[in-house]
């Protein structure tokens, strides 16, 4: 199926959510805009699986990010997709998880406002509800939580941010791009109140063949992730609900991380 793109001469720009990584988890417009696309424009953790769903002959771009080593600066990766749809391309922009959260979408679909040129935006599994349900946490609970807060933990300035309220009972918090953070991310929740005690999962390669769900307490998260040399992509989630989940699975995925 063909996806009608077009505005007089210029292409479309589609903001594309690729999911955490499995490419059964693309929503069906998502997969049907790649398998039709002229121009892809990926990031880095976008599984290959998925990048092969694209026809022969469409033209890959890498912006790959990575801690402190960044293909292109984002302002250049916005100027090439006006200059691509501008030269009358349609450029699928593949994001891994949601484009909305933590993945800069907002920053490139204003700047395709300013130049004129249209963006559609297709919504993907986020990675927190993807490795959230790849190892069976629920997010909320009747039990355990009514409430989930989702942040970076790769940010400047996270001794002065105010994460208080943010994780302890009835509540969980999935932090993103937390590992190489893990230590000051711990102390930090715990000098702002949160119990040493309360459970976390680290979820690394969530919804791939290799996925690790490793289990543990605040306390011990710096040591957790340095005993199993956890790789980004990686999410944590502290909270009552991090102890949930399978009981065979959970049994051997703690063995495994001690």
């Amino acid at each position: 199926m063909t996806e009608p793109a077009h505005f007089g001469t210029s292409g479309t720009v589609f903001l594309v959510g690729a999911g955490p990584g499995d490419p059964d988890l693309l929503t069906l417009r998502a997969a049907r805009l790649l398998m039709n696309a002229q121009v892809v424009v990926h990031d880095g953790l976008v599984d290959p699986a998925v990048l092969a769903m694209a026809p022969r002959g469409a033209r890959f771009i890498s912006v790959a990010k990575r801690r402190a080593r960044h293909t292109m600066p984002q302002e250049e990766i916005n100027a090439l997709l006006v200059r691509e749809a501008l030269a009358g391309h349609d450029v699928v922009r593949l994001k891994g998880g949601d484009p909305f959260i933590f993945g800069r979408g907002g920053e490139e679909a204003e700047a395709c406002h300013a130049a004129g040129v249209k963006v559609e935006v297709v919504p993907g599994v986020s990675a927190a509800l993807g490795a959230s349900a790849a190892a069976q946490i629920p997010l909320t609970h009747r039990d355990n939580a009514s409430i989930v807060s989702f942040v970076a933990g790769q940010c400047k300035g996270l001794s002065e941010q105010n994460w208080a309220g943010l994780a302890g009972v009835g509540r969980t918090l999935v932090i993103y791009m937390g590992v190489a953070s893990a230590a000051p991310i711990a102390e930090k929740l715990m000098a702002d109140g949160l119990a040493p005690t309360m459970p976390l999962a680290v979820i690394e390669n969530a919804a791939r063949p290799q996925m690790r769900v490793l289990r543990g307490e605040l306390a011990g998260l710096a040591d957790l992730v340095a005993r199993n040399h956890v790789k980004s992509p990686a999410l944590i989630v502290i909270g009552e609900v991090a102890a949930r989940g399978d009981t065979m699975e959970l049994q051997t995925i703690v063995e495994a991380a001690r």
